[in-house]
């Protein structure tokens, strides 16, 4: 069984989701602002999300993490591998109010050097919706390419930008 490690940024905690943080995330995955992750969606539905996404670390050895800003939850950064993917995908949304601060790229920058410091994942992908400028930004501040051949989710219209193990990356 593989642990849900905590890891800390100059201003973030990325931390295991609590119970505590389910309301404000169903909130967010039942609002307008969850267009680009297939909402929004009811209750129960970001229930299994928020399940799936926690489940994700013993199955894989990655899933998501929440974002902790002065003990305050403020959105999430994970990896996902849901079987509709192709492959692992790298996303992250934030809570209304803390966009435009720099939070998603420092958080999947922290999670993504993990990834590649404790699996055997060469690459991974973010998914981006073409209207998604914000994550666009953010994917490509990360250092992903964009990737016009990469498979996409059932047929999804979505960018993929690929996100590749650095070369003087640690192996496990």
């Amino acid at each position: 069984m593989t642990d849900i490690p905590t890891l800390q940024t100059e201003r973030l905690i990325l931390r295991p989701y609590g119970p505590q943080d389910f309301d404000a995330y169903a909130a967010f995955m039942g609002s307008e602002a969850a267009v680009h992750m297939d909402g929004p969606v009811d209750e129960d539905k970001a229930w299994t999300w928020f399940c799936n996404d926690i489940a994700a670390w013993p199955l894989f050895g990655f899933g998501c993490l929440a974002l902790d800003l002065d003990g305050q939850f403020i959105g999430a950064v994970g990896l996902t591998y849901p079987p509709h993917f192709p492959e692992p995908e790298c996303g992250w949304f934030l809570l209304d109010g803390h966009e435009g601060h720099g939070y998603a790229t420092e958080a999947a920058r922290a999670l993504l050097d993990y990834t590649f410091e404790t699996t055997d994942l060469e690459t991974v992908v973010s998914y981006v919706g073409p209207g998604n400028t914000a994550s666009a930004a953010v994917a490509m501040r990360l250092g992903g390419v964009r990737d016009v051949d990469a498979p996409r989710p059932r047929g999804d219209k979505c960018h993929v930008y690929r996100h590749i193990r650095p070369e003087e990356g640690p192996r496990q």
